[in-house]
């Protein structure tokens, strides 16, 4: 019989709460024997709080190795990504799958539109230099309503500084963001990036980025890694805390409240490899200091 990642985590935690050899066999159709190897196996090398870190990072939270490994140092654990590699495969873990977003707002050449500064440099040099901007949409079998995320992010250090929730992704949730986002009165130097999304190409749109000094860049039609970091954070959003649990959600409500409670997450301690095993925030406040 072929064990699932998940009866793996179930046998390891039931042994270590002294359930017998015979009582996991019985329950789960496999013999002592290769029970007591596979037991064996992690209990070789690897400390039971560690194994309890991997289980929750990896199973729950669908952290990759390298996440895994920086995480776990931070905690003080003396491990590699190899050392992290190897009880993944023996515990059976892996990272979930982020699924594709498909939802497009592109409604054709209906305004004014940008040319591609950022050209897929991505990555800036200081804050508020590059930032961007997309709408991604959220269904749930509890609701007939859609939720729509408008978030402006920081290519700096990848922080989510301002965001909107609505159940309509119209003009007044992107006004909304843009003046959480760009509290300034004027802005040097400063990109934000999009698709060509029709609120993107709406005068109102242009007219206050022009009045902030902020330049308007857009991603070339059709053509989704152009806003390559906007694209990341929707994946890694939907992947760590709405896909497989959609049905969990009772109301928008619900579902907007675990938007708002991931978003501070991500922010203030989702450790990013790219950021030296720190938060955005963490980044941040680091290098102002």
């Amino acid at each position: 019989m072929k064990l699932s990642y998940e009866d793996k985590v179930q046998i390891y935690e039931l042994r270590e709460q002294g359930y017998s050899l015979e009582k996991l066999s019985n329950k789960f159709g496999i013999n002592n024997s290769n029970l007591r190897y596979m037991i064996k196996l992690i209990d070789r090398y690897y400390s039971p709080e560690l194994k309890q870190e991997m289980i929750n990072k990896v199973l729950h939270e669908g952290w990759t190795k390298d996440r895994v490994s920086l995480e776990l140092r931070n905690r003080g654990f003396t491990v590699n990504h190899k050392k992290v590699q190897r009880l993944m495969k023996v515990l059976g873990l892996s990272a979930q799958i982020r699924r594709k977003r498909e939802y497009s707002f592109y409604k054709g050449e209906i305004g004014k539109k940008a040319d591609n500064l950022i050209q897929r440099q991505f990555e800036a040099s200081r804050t508020m230099e590059k930032c961007y901007t997309d709408v991604t949409e959220f269904a749930i079998p509890n609701s007939t309503q859609k939720l729509y995320l408008s978030p402006v992010l920081d290519g700096f250090n990848s922080e989510i500084i301002a965001y909107n929730l609505s159940c309509s992704p119209n003009l007044e949730q992107v006004k909304a963001m843009l003046e959480r986002a760009f509290t300034e009165n004027y802005y040097e130097n400063t990109v934000l990036h999009s698709d060509q999304g029709w609120q993107y190409q709406h005068d109102s749109y242009h007219q206050f980025l022009e009045s902030k000094g902020i330049q308007p860049s857009m991603s070339r039609k059709g053509n989704s890694p152009d806003n390559g970091m906007m694209e990341s954070f929707f994946g890694i959003l939907k992947s760590e805390m709405f896909y497989g649990y959609e049905k969990h959600f009772r109301s928008l409500e619900d579902l907007e409240q675990a938007i708002v409670d991931y978003i501070d997450y991500y922010n203030n301690k989702r450790i990013k490899v790219k950021l030296k095993g720190l938060s955005p925030v963490q980044y941040r406040t680091k290098s102002f200091q």
